[in-house]
Protein backbone atom coordinates (compact mmCIF):
# COMPACT_ATOMS: atom_id res chain seq x y z
CA UNK A 1 0.00 0.00 0.00
CA UNK A 2 1.44 3.31 -0.90
CA UNK A 3 1.81 5.74 2.33
CA UNK A 4 1.83 9.05 0.41
CA UNK A 5 -1.37 10.76 2.21
CA UNK A 6 -3.83 11.23 -0.70
CA UNK A 7 -7.28 12.31 0.51
CA UNK A 8 -8.83 8.63 0.37
CA UNK A 9 -5.82 7.81 2.89
CA UNK A 10 -6.57 11.05 5.15
CA UNK A 11 -10.09 9.50 5.50
CA UNK A 12 -8.99 6.71 6.44
CA UNK A 13 -6.30 7.98 9.07
CA UNK A 14 -9.23 10.57 10.85
CA UNK A 15 -11.32 7.56 11.14
CA UNK A 16 -7.97 5.68 12.88
CA UNK A 17 -7.33 9.13 15.33
CA UNK A 18 -10.93 10.08 15.65
CA UNK A 19 -12.89 6.99 14.86
CA UNK A 20 -16.44 7.82 16.97
CA UNK A 21 -16.19 11.75 16.71
CA UNK A 22 -18.77 13.10 13.85
CA UNK A 23 -17.62 13.38 10.16
CA UNK A 24 -20.60 14.81 8.25
CA UNK A 25 -23.85 15.67 9.37
CA UNK A 26 -26.78 16.30 6.83
CA UNK A 27 -29.49 18.98 7.47
CA UNK A 28 -32.79 19.27 5.29
CA UNK A 29 -34.35 22.07 7.01
CA UNK A 30 -37.88 22.08 4.88
CA UNK A 31 -38.51 18.37 6.02
CA UNK A 32 -37.20 18.60 9.37
CA UNK A 33 -34.04 15.84 9.02
CA UNK A 34 -31.17 15.61 10.31
CA UNK A 35 -28.51 12.59 9.65
CA UNK A 36 -25.09 12.13 11.24
CA UNK A 37 -22.36 9.73 10.33
CA UNK A 38 -19.14 8.96 12.44
CA UNK A 39 -15.54 8.85 10.92
CA UNK A 40 -15.10 5.16 11.02
CA UNK A 41 -18.45 4.57 9.75
CA UNK A 42 -17.77 7.41 6.58
CA UNK A 43 -14.57 5.41 6.22
CA UNK A 44 -15.91 1.71 6.16
CA UNK A 45 -18.70 2.94 3.78
CA UNK A 46 -15.77 4.61 1.10
CA UNK A 47 -14.44 1.58 1.64
CA UNK A 48 -17.41 -0.93 0.78
CA UNK A 49 -18.35 1.30 -2.32
CA UNK A 50 -14.48 0.92 -3.67
CA UNK A 51 -14.95 -2.58 -3.25
CA UNK A 52 -18.56 -2.91 -5.32
CA UNK A 53 -16.50 -1.00 -8.04
CA UNK A 54 -14.01 -3.12 -8.06
CA UNK A 55 -16.40 -5.94 -8.36
CA UNK A 56 -17.95 -4.20 -11.33
CA UNK A 57 -14.54 -4.15 -12.65
CA UNK A 58 -13.34 -0.88 -12.01
CA UNK A 59 -9.90 -0.54 -12.47
CA UNK A 60 -7.19 2.21 -11.97
CA UNK A 61 -7.52 5.15 -14.23
CA UNK A 62 -11.62 4.20 -15.69
CA UNK A 63 -14.02 7.11 -14.94
CA UNK A 64 -17.29 7.06 -13.27
CA UNK A 65 -19.20 9.51 -13.20
CA UNK A 66 -20.97 10.93 -10.14
CA UNK A 67 -24.79 13.13 -10.77
CA UNK A 68 -26.18 13.66 -7.19
CA UNK A 69 -27.39 16.45 -5.35
CA UNK A 70 -25.58 17.15 -1.99
CA UNK A 71 -25.91 14.77 0.69
CA UNK A 72 -23.64 12.61 2.82
CA UNK A 73 -23.71 9.65 0.00
CA UNK A 74 -22.33 12.35 -2.10
CA UNK A 75 -19.13 12.29 -0.32
CA UNK A 76 -18.96 8.31 0.68
CA UNK A 77 -19.59 7.78 -2.92
CA UNK A 78 -16.86 10.16 -4.12
CA UNK A 79 -14.24 8.79 -1.81
CA UNK A 80 -15.02 4.97 -2.97
CA UNK A 81 -14.35 6.44 -6.46
CA UNK A 82 -10.99 7.70 -5.39
CA UNK A 83 -10.13 4.99 -3.02
CA UNK A 84 -11.11 2.58 -6.49
CA UNK A 85 -7.97 4.38 -7.95
CA UNK A 86 -10.71 5.68 -10.78
CA UNK A 87 -11.38 9.31 -11.40
CA UNK A 88 -14.64 10.53 -10.24
CA UNK A 89 -16.29 12.86 -12.88
CA UNK A 90 -18.75 14.92 -10.91
CA UNK A 91 -21.50 16.58 -12.68
CA UNK A 92 -23.28 20.08 -12.02
CA UNK A 93 -27.12 18.90 -10.81
CA UNK A 94 -28.38 21.44 -13.23
CA UNK A 95 -27.03 19.62 -16.46
CA UNK A 96 -29.43 18.86 -18.78
CA UNK A 97 -29.54 15.53 -20.41
CA UNK A 98 -27.77 16.78 -23.73
CA UNK A 99 -24.97 18.18 -21.11
CA UNK A 100 -24.94 14.73 -19.41
CA UNK A 101 -24.39 12.98 -23.13
CA UNK A 102 -21.20 15.90 -24.10
CA UNK A 103 -19.48 15.24 -20.46
CA UNK A 104 -19.98 11.55 -21.29
CA UNK A 105 -18.75 11.66 -24.53
CA UNK A 106 -15.34 13.02 -23.47
CA UNK A 107 -15.42 11.25 -20.32
CA UNK A 108 -16.02 7.89 -21.38
CA UNK A 109 -17.25 6.62 -18.01
CA UNK A 110 -17.87 3.13 -17.45
CA UNK A 111 -19.96 3.40 -14.06
CA UNK A 112 -22.79 6.01 -13.69
CA UNK A 113 -24.01 6.77 -10.25
CA UNK A 114 -27.02 8.99 -9.92
CA UNK A 115 -29.60 10.50 -7.22
CA UNK A 116 -33.27 9.91 -7.74
CA UNK A 117 -33.96 13.50 -8.70
CA UNK A 118 -32.13 12.66 -12.12
CA UNK A 119 -34.19 9.83 -12.67
CA UNK A 120 -35.90 11.50 -15.61
CA UNK A 121 -32.68 13.16 -16.87
CA UNK A 122 -31.24 10.08 -16.97
CA UNK A 123 -33.58 7.68 -18.23
CA UNK A 124 -33.78 9.52 -21.36
CA UNK A 125 -30.22 9.07 -22.24
CA UNK A 126 -29.48 6.02 -20.88
CA UNK A 127 -29.24 4.45 -24.61
CA UNK A 128 -26.86 6.94 -25.69
CA UNK A 129 -24.12 6.52 -23.22
CA UNK A 130 -22.43 4.42 -24.96
CA UNK A 131 -19.37 3.78 -22.89
CA UNK A 132 -21.19 2.84 -19.49
CA UNK A 133 -21.50 -0.43 -18.51
CA UNK A 134 -23.57 -0.26 -15.14
CA UNK A 135 -26.11 2.13 -13.65
CA UNK A 136 -25.92 2.54 -9.94
CA UNK A 137 -29.35 4.46 -8.42
CA UNK A 138 -29.12 6.44 -4.66
CA UNK A 139 -32.83 6.35 -3.53
CA UNK A 140 -35.74 4.10 -3.40
CA UNK A 141 -37.68 3.37 -6.84
CA UNK A 142 -35.07 1.80 -8.09
CA UNK A 143 -34.99 1.73 -12.16
CA UNK A 144 -35.04 -1.45 -14.68
CA UNK A 145 -31.76 -0.74 -15.83
CA UNK A 146 -30.31 0.61 -12.68
CA UNK A 147 -28.29 -1.63 -9.35
CA UNK A 148 -29.54 -0.04 -5.74
CA UNK A 149 -27.08 2.05 -4.44
CA UNK A 150 -27.62 1.08 -0.86
CA UNK A 151 -28.78 -2.82 -1.36
CA UNK A 152 -24.89 -3.12 -3.21
CA UNK A 153 -23.61 -0.99 -0.07
CA UNK A 154 -25.38 -3.79 2.50
CA UNK A 155 -23.79 -6.72 0.42
CA UNK A 156 -19.69 -5.39 0.26
CA UNK A 157 -17.05 -5.78 2.20
CA UNK A 158 -15.67 -2.52 3.86
CA UNK A 159 -11.78 -3.63 4.16
CA UNK A 160 -9.69 -1.65 2.17
CA UNK A 161 -8.75 -2.70 -1.29
CA UNK A 162 -5.53 -1.26 -1.22
CA UNK A 163 -5.13 0.18 -4.82
CA UNK A 164 -1.64 1.99 -4.55
CA UNK A 165 -2.18 5.39 -5.58
CA UNK A 166 0.22 7.91 -5.90
CA UNK A 167 0.35 11.88 -5.58
CA UNK A 168 0.74 12.07 -9.30
CA UNK A 169 -2.08 10.27 -10.20
CA UNK A 170 -5.25 11.68 -11.65
CA UNK A 171 -7.53 11.83 -9.40
CA UNK A 172 -10.79 13.32 -11.02
CA UNK A 173 -12.45 15.13 -14.19
CA UNK A 174 -13.88 18.93 -13.03
CA UNK A 175 -15.70 20.53 -15.88
CA UNK A 176 -15.72 24.43 -15.44
CA UNK A 177 -18.97 26.24 -14.45
CA UNK A 178 -18.92 27.71 -17.47
CA UNK A 179 -19.80 31.21 -17.31
CA UNK A 180 -18.22 32.20 -20.13
CA UNK A 181 -18.82 29.49 -22.55
CA UNK A 182 -18.92 25.48 -23.07
CA UNK A 183 -17.52 24.02 -19.66
CA UNK A 184 -14.07 22.40 -20.42
CA UNK A 185 -12.86 19.07 -18.36
CA UNK A 186 -10.22 19.84 -16.07
CA UNK A 187 -8.29 16.81 -14.84
CA UNK A 188 -7.12 17.11 -11.30
CA UNK A 189 -4.27 15.10 -9.62
CA UNK A 190 -4.40 13.65 -6.34
CA UNK A 191 -1.22 16.08 -5.50
CA UNK A 192 -4.18 18.87 -6.78
CA UNK A 193 -6.07 17.78 -3.74
CA UNK A 194 -3.80 17.46 -1.22
CA UNK A 195 -2.42 20.81 -1.88
CA UNK A 196 -6.04 22.45 -1.66
CA UNK A 197 -6.17 20.83 1.90
CA UNK A 198 -2.84 21.96 3.10
CA UNK A 199 -3.04 25.75 1.48
CA UNK A 200 -6.41 25.64 3.24
CA UNK A 201 -5.35 24.48 6.69
CA UNK A 202 -2.54 26.95 6.59
CA UNK A 203 -4.74 29.91 5.65
CA UNK A 204 -7.83 29.84 8.37
CA UNK A 205 -6.04 27.43 11.07
CA UNK A 206 -8.66 24.49 11.14
CA UNK A 207 -8.12 21.94 14.04
CA UNK A 208 -10.54 18.76 14.76
CA UNK A 209 -12.75 20.80 17.04
CA UNK A 210 -13.91 23.19 14.12
CA UNK A 211 -17.39 22.58 12.29
CA UNK A 212 -17.55 24.05 8.69
CA UNK A 213 -20.98 24.51 7.36
CA UNK A 214 -20.77 23.24 3.61
CA UNK A 215 -23.81 24.97 1.65
CA UNK A 216 -22.84 25.42 -1.79
CA UNK A 217 -22.65 22.13 -4.31
CA UNK A 218 -20.61 19.68 -4.04
CA UNK A 219 -19.51 18.77 -7.61
CA UNK A 220 -18.00 22.36 -7.81
CA UNK A 221 -14.37 22.60 -6.77
CA UNK A 222 -15.35 25.52 -4.26
CA UNK A 223 -16.75 24.71 -0.81
CA UNK A 224 -15.45 21.23 -0.38
CA UNK A 225 -12.00 22.08 -1.21
CA UNK A 226 -12.41 24.91 1.86
CA UNK A 227 -13.74 21.96 4.21
CA UNK A 228 -10.64 20.12 2.88
CA UNK A 229 -8.87 22.18 5.28
CA UNK A 230 -10.58 20.85 8.20
CA UNK A 231 -10.94 17.27 6.73
CA UNK A 232 -7.28 17.37 6.69
CA UNK A 233 -7.08 17.58 10.42
CA UNK A 234 -10.14 15.54 11.35
CA UNK A 235 -12.72 18.25 11.10
CA UNK A 236 -16.17 17.97 10.90
CA UNK A 237 -18.83 19.85 7.79
CA UNK A 238 -22.55 19.57 8.47
CA UNK A 239 -24.24 19.72 4.86
CA UNK A 240 -26.59 22.03 4.90
CA UNK A 241 -29.74 21.51 2.35
CA UNK A 242 -31.19 24.90 1.43
CA UNK A 243 -29.35 28.04 2.06
CA UNK A 244 -31.65 30.51 3.59
CA UNK A 245 -30.94 33.11 6.17
CA UNK A 246 -33.14 30.94 9.07
CA UNK A 247 -31.76 27.91 7.82
CA UNK A 248 -27.83 29.06 8.41
CA UNK A 249 -28.25 30.63 11.57
CA UNK A 250 -29.95 28.25 12.95
CA UNK A 251 -27.52 25.58 11.60
CA UNK A 252 -24.37 27.29 13.01
CA UNK A 253 -26.92 27.80 16.38
CA UNK A 254 -27.99 24.30 16.55
CA UNK A 255 -24.53 23.01 15.51
CA UNK A 256 -22.19 24.79 17.08
CA UNK A 257 -20.67 26.05 13.61
CA UNK A 258 -17.28 27.39 13.60
CA UNK A 259 -17.18 28.45 9.66
CA UNK A 260 -19.07 29.40 7.33
CA UNK A 261 -17.96 29.61 3.29
CA UNK A 262 -20.92 32.11 1.82
CA UNK A 263 -21.91 33.97 -1.69
CA UNK A 264 -22.62 37.06 -1.95
CA UNK A 265 -26.07 36.73 -2.41
CA UNK A 266 -26.83 34.24 0.88
CA UNK A 267 -24.42 37.15 2.91
CA UNK A 268 -26.83 39.83 1.03
CA UNK A 269 -29.59 37.85 2.17
CA UNK A 270 -28.68 37.37 5.92
CA UNK A 271 -28.12 41.39 6.22
CA UNK A 272 -31.73 42.40 5.39
CA UNK A 273 -33.50 39.89 7.62
CA UNK A 274 -31.58 41.61 10.52
CA UNK A 275 -32.15 44.65 8.44
CA UNK A 276 -35.68 44.38 8.57
CA UNK A 277 -35.65 43.11 12.29
CA UNK A 278 -37.62 39.52 10.75
CA UNK A 279 -34.02 37.50 12.08
CA UNK A 280 -32.43 38.93 15.45
CA UNK A 281 -29.21 38.19 16.76
CA UNK A 282 -30.08 37.62 20.10
CA UNK A 283 -32.09 34.41 19.05
CA UNK A 284 -29.33 32.44 18.40
CA UNK A 285 -25.52 31.36 19.88
CA UNK A 286 -23.22 32.48 17.22
CA UNK A 287 -19.77 33.72 19.44
CA UNK A 288 -18.19 30.01 18.54
CA UNK A 289 -18.57 31.16 15.11
CA UNK A 290 -15.37 32.12 14.24
CA UNK A 291 -14.79 32.73 10.46
CA UNK A 292 -17.15 33.74 7.42
CA UNK A 293 -15.13 34.21 4.12
CA UNK A 294 -16.27 34.34 0.88
CA UNK A 295 -15.37 33.47 -2.59
CA UNK A 296 -16.47 32.62 -6.19
CA UNK A 297 -17.10 35.85 -7.56
CA UNK A 298 -15.57 39.87 -6.51
CA UNK A 299 -16.90 40.75 -2.87
CA UNK A 300 -18.55 44.31 -2.85
CA UNK A 301 -16.63 46.23 0.00
CA UNK A 302 -19.85 47.65 1.62
CA UNK A 303 -21.17 44.25 2.14
CA UNK A 304 -18.48 43.17 4.18
CA UNK A 305 -18.42 46.53 6.24
CA UNK A 306 -22.24 46.02 6.85
CA UNK A 307 -21.20 42.55 8.00
CA UNK A 308 -18.93 43.52 10.42
CA UNK A 309 -21.53 46.29 11.76
CA UNK A 310 -23.31 43.00 12.63
CA UNK A 311 -20.36 40.76 13.72
CA UNK A 312 -17.56 43.11 14.58
CA UNK A 313 -15.41 39.86 16.52
CA UNK A 314 -15.54 37.77 13.57
CA UNK A 315 -12.84 37.00 10.84
CA UNK A 316 -13.42 37.19 7.38
CA UNK A 317 -11.46 36.37 4.18
CA UNK A 318 -11.77 36.96 1.03
CA UNK A 319 -10.77 33.73 -1.46
CA UNK A 320 -9.95 33.55 -5.09
CA UNK A 321 -9.82 30.78 -7.44
CA UNK A 322 -10.90 28.42 -10.06
CA UNK A 323 -11.60 24.98 -10.76
CA UNK A 324 -8.34 24.87 -13.29
CA UNK A 325 -6.04 25.79 -9.60
CA UNK A 326 -8.44 23.11 -7.73
CA UNK A 327 -10.60 25.71 -6.62
CA UNK A 328 -9.94 28.86 -4.09
CA UNK A 329 -7.12 29.91 -2.58
CA UNK A 330 -4.09 30.59 -4.87
CA UNK A 331 -5.13 33.70 -3.82
CA UNK A 332 -6.38 34.84 -0.85
CA UNK A 333 -7.48 38.22 1.41
CA UNK A 334 -6.05 36.94 4.86
CA UNK A 335 -7.84 37.39 7.75
CA UNK A 336 -6.12 39.74 9.06
CA UNK A 337 -6.06 42.16 6.60
CA UNK A 338 -10.01 43.27 6.89
CA UNK A 339 -8.60 47.17 5.82
CA UNK A 340 -7.62 45.60 2.55
CA UNK A 341 -11.78 44.58 1.62
CA UNK A 342 -12.34 44.96 -2.16
CA UNK A 343 -8.62 42.92 -2.94
CA UNK A 344 -8.60 39.49 -3.69
CA UNK A 345 -5.64 39.93 -1.29
CA UNK A 346 -1.76 38.45 -2.48
CA UNK A 347 -0.44 34.73 -3.20
CA UNK A 348 -1.99 32.28 -1.10
CA UNK A 349 0.23 29.98 1.20
CA UNK A 350 2.84 27.77 -1.73
CA UNK A 351 1.55 29.84 -4.58
CA UNK A 352 3.39 32.54 -6.87
CA UNK A 353 1.13 34.94 -9.13
CA UNK A 354 1.94 37.44 -11.57
CA UNK A 355 0.50 40.05 -13.84
CA UNK A 356 0.99 39.97 -17.32
CA UNK A 357 0.18 42.12 -20.60
CA UNK A 358 -1.00 40.16 -24.14
CA UNK A 359 2.99 39.18 -24.24
CA UNK A 360 3.20 37.49 -21.21
CA UNK A 361 5.60 40.45 -19.71
CA UNK A 362 5.00 41.27 -16.16
CA UNK A 363 2.80 44.89 -16.13
CA UNK A 364 4.00 48.06 -14.12
CA UNK A 365 2.91 48.05 -11.00
CA UNK A 366 -0.83 49.77 -10.23
CA UNK A 367 -1.19 48.61 -14.43
CA UNK A 368 -4.28 46.00 -15.19
CA UNK A 369 -3.24 43.05 -16.87
CA UNK A 370 -4.10 39.16 -16.60
CA UNK A 371 -3.59 37.20 -13.40
CA UNK A 372 -1.23 34.18 -13.73
CA UNK A 373 -0.57 31.46 -11.26
CA UNK A 374 1.76 28.64 -10.25
CA UNK A 375 1.67 26.07 -7.64
CA UNK A 376 0.83 22.61 -6.97
CA UNK A 377 -2.85 23.18 -7.44
CA UNK A 378 -2.43 23.68 -11.36
CA UNK A 379 -4.65 21.56 -12.99
CA UNK A 380 -2.78 18.94 -15.14
CA UNK A 381 -4.71 19.65 -18.17
CA UNK A 382 -7.96 20.55 -19.86
CA UNK A 383 -8.45 16.39 -21.12
CA UNK A 384 -8.26 15.32 -24.46
CA UNK A 385 -7.89 19.32 -25.54
CA UNK A 386 -4.44 20.07 -26.38
CA UNK A 387 -4.48 23.29 -27.52
CA UNK A 388 -6.59 24.83 -24.81
CA UNK A 389 -4.21 23.28 -22.76
CA UNK A 390 -1.63 25.07 -24.52
CA UNK A 391 -3.03 28.10 -24.31
CA UNK A 392 -3.87 28.27 -20.28
CA UNK A 393 -0.75 26.48 -19.15
CA UNK A 394 2.77 28.31 -20.15
CA UNK A 395 5.63 27.46 -18.49
CA UNK A 396 3.81 26.32 -15.93
CA UNK A 397 1.74 29.39 -15.21
CA UNK A 398 -1.79 28.85 -15.05
CA UNK A 399 -3.34 32.00 -17.53
CA UNK A 400 -6.45 32.72 -15.13
CA UNK A 401 -8.25 34.57 -17.75
CA UNK A 402 -9.11 37.61 -15.07
CA UNK A 403 -8.00 40.96 -15.28
CA UNK A 404 -6.43 42.69 -12.35
CA UNK A 405 -3.93 44.99 -11.19
CA UNK A 406 -2.10 45.25 -7.73
CA UNK A 407 -1.70 48.45 -5.11
CA UNK A 408 1.39 49.50 -3.65
CA UNK A 409 1.18 46.78 -0.39
CA UNK A 410 1.01 44.06 -2.89
CA UNK A 411 -2.69 43.23 -3.21
CA UNK A 412 -4.46 42.19 -6.01
CA UNK A 413 -7.94 43.51 -7.11
CA UNK A 414 -9.92 42.30 -9.91
CA UNK A 415 -10.94 44.29 -12.03
CA UNK A 416 -12.69 41.81 -14.50
CA UNK A 417 -13.10 38.71 -17.01
CA UNK A 418 -10.72 39.27 -20.07
CA UNK A 419 -14.33 38.81 -21.93
CA UNK A 420 -16.71 41.22 -19.53
CA UNK A 421 -14.04 44.00 -20.28
CA UNK A 422 -16.41 46.93 -21.66
CA UNK A 423 -14.83 48.99 -24.09
CA UNK A 424 -16.41 52.28 -24.79
CA UNK A 425 -15.12 55.02 -26.98
CA UNK A 426 -11.94 53.36 -27.03
CA UNK A 427 -11.46 53.27 -22.69
CA UNK A 428 -11.67 49.94 -20.99
CA UNK A 429 -14.29 50.10 -18.16
CA UNK A 430 -14.22 47.01 -15.82
CA UNK A 431 -17.48 45.84 -14.85
CA UNK A 432 -16.83 45.19 -11.30
CA UNK A 433 -15.60 49.07 -10.81
CA UNK A 434 -19.15 49.81 -11.46
CA UNK A 435 -20.75 47.29 -9.41
CA UNK A 436 -18.71 47.98 -6.39
CA UNK A 437 -20.07 51.77 -6.67
CA UNK A 438 -23.49 50.95 -7.37
CA UNK A 439 -23.48 47.97 -4.69
CA UNK A 440 -23.04 50.72 -2.21
CA UNK A 441 -26.59 52.15 -2.84
CA UNK A 442 -28.54 51.22 -0.16
CA UNK A 443 -31.61 50.39 -2.09
CA UNK A 444 -29.58 47.76 -4.25
CA UNK A 445 -29.51 44.13 -3.88
CA UNK A 446 -27.87 42.94 -6.77
CA UNK A 447 -26.02 44.55 -10.21
CA UNK A 448 -24.25 43.57 -13.10
CA UNK A 449 -22.85 45.89 -15.56
CA UNK A 450 -22.66 44.64 -19.39
CA UNK A 451 -21.36 45.90 -22.66
CA UNK A 452 -24.70 47.82 -24.63
CA UNK A 453 -23.95 48.17 -28.49
CA UNK A 454 -23.81 51.51 -29.18
CA UNK A 455 -23.34 53.42 -33.17
CA UNK A 456 -20.58 55.75 -31.89
CA UNK A 457 -19.10 54.60 -29.06
CA UNK A 458 -19.33 50.93 -30.38
CA UNK A 459 -20.53 49.67 -26.49
CA UNK A 460 -21.86 51.73 -23.53
CA UNK A 461 -21.87 50.51 -20.28
CA UNK A 462 -25.55 49.35 -19.16
CA UNK A 463 -26.65 47.93 -15.59
CA UNK A 464 -29.00 45.49 -14.66
CA UNK A 465 -29.80 46.32 -10.98
CA UNK A 466 -31.83 43.84 -8.80
CA UNK A 467 -33.71 45.83 -5.69
CA UNK A 468 -33.79 45.14 -1.99
CA UNK A 469 -37.26 43.85 -1.61
CA UNK A 470 -40.25 46.10 -1.17
CA UNK A 471 -37.65 49.02 -2.58
CA UNK A 472 -38.27 51.58 -5.00
CA UNK A 473 -35.78 53.51 -6.94
CA UNK A 474 -36.06 54.82 -10.57
CA UNK A 475 -33.24 54.57 -13.59
CA UNK A 476 -33.31 58.29 -13.05
CA UNK A 477 -32.26 58.47 -9.44
CA UNK A 478 -29.61 55.11 -10.22
CA UNK A 479 -27.74 57.18 -13.03
CA UNK A 480 -27.96 60.52 -10.78
CA UNK A 481 -26.34 58.06 -8.11
CA UNK A 482 -23.62 57.32 -10.51
CA UNK A 483 -22.27 60.71 -11.04
CA UNK A 484 -19.66 60.01 -8.62
CA UNK A 485 -18.15 57.92 -10.92
CA UNK A 486 -15.77 59.10 -14.40
CA UNK A 487 -18.23 59.93 -17.17
CA UNK A 488 -16.55 57.11 -19.26
CA UNK A 489 -17.44 54.31 -16.52
CA UNK A 490 -20.77 55.92 -15.79
CA UNK A 491 -24.04 53.67 -17.26
CA UNK A 492 -25.62 54.95 -20.36
CA UNK A 493 -28.68 52.51 -19.75
CA UNK A 494 -30.09 50.78 -16.71
CA UNK A 495 -32.61 47.69 -16.60
CA UNK A 496 -34.44 46.22 -13.71
CA UNK A 497 -34.82 42.30 -12.89
CA UNK A 498 -33.08 39.88 -11.49
CA UNK A 499 -29.28 38.61 -11.96
CA UNK A 500 -28.77 35.00 -13.40
CA UNK A 501 -26.34 33.34 -11.33
CA UNK A 502 -24.77 29.85 -11.25
CA UNK A 503 -24.67 27.46 -8.62
CA UNK A 504 -21.33 28.54 -7.23
CA UNK A 505 -23.01 32.45 -7.12
CA UNK A 506 -20.92 34.01 -10.27
CA UNK A 507 -22.85 36.47 -12.50
CA UNK A 508 -24.02 35.22 -16.06
CA UNK A 509 -22.80 37.68 -17.89
CA UNK A 510 -23.65 35.23 -21.57
CA UNK A 511 -27.21 35.20 -20.32
CA UNK A 512 -27.83 38.82 -19.13
CA UNK A 513 -26.11 40.16 -22.66
CA UNK A 514 -28.46 37.71 -24.21
CA UNK A 515 -31.47 38.80 -22.69
CA UNK A 516 -30.66 42.45 -22.63
CA UNK A 517 -28.39 42.49 -26.18
CA UNK A 518 -29.66 40.06 -28.35
CA UNK A 519 -26.28 38.19 -28.16
CA UNK A 520 -24.36 36.44 -25.51
CA UNK A 521 -20.99 37.29 -26.72
CA UNK A 522 -19.21 40.62 -25.38
CA UNK A 523 -18.72 43.22 -28.24
CA UNK A 524 -14.97 43.33 -27.74
CA UNK A 525 -13.73 39.89 -28.67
Amino acid sequence: MSMEIHIGEMLARNARMYPESTALVERIPAEGKRFTITWSEFDRRANRFANVLSSMGIKKGDKVMHLMNNSIDWLVAYFGIVRSGALVVPLNFRFTGEDIKKCAAVAEPLVFIFGEEFSERIAGIKDMLGSVKKFIFVGEEIPSYAESYFGLLSGADSEPLNVPISLDDPCGLYFTSGTTGQPKPILLTHKNMENACITENNHHFQTQKDIFILIPPLYHTGAKMHWFGSFIVGGSAVILKGATPESILDAVHEERATIVWLLVPWAQDILMKLDSGELKLKDYELSQWRLMHIGAQPVPPSLITHWKSYFPDMSYDTTYGLSESTGPNCVHLGIENTHKVGAIGRPGFNWEARIVNEEGNDVIQGQPGELVVRGNGVMREYYKNPEATANAIKDGWLYTGDMVKEDEDGFIYIVDRKKDVIITGGENVFPVEVENFIHAHPDVKDVAAIGFPDERLGEIVAVVVSLVPGRQVTETEILHYCEGLPRYKRPRKVFFGEIPRNPTGKVEKPKLRKRYTGTEESFNI
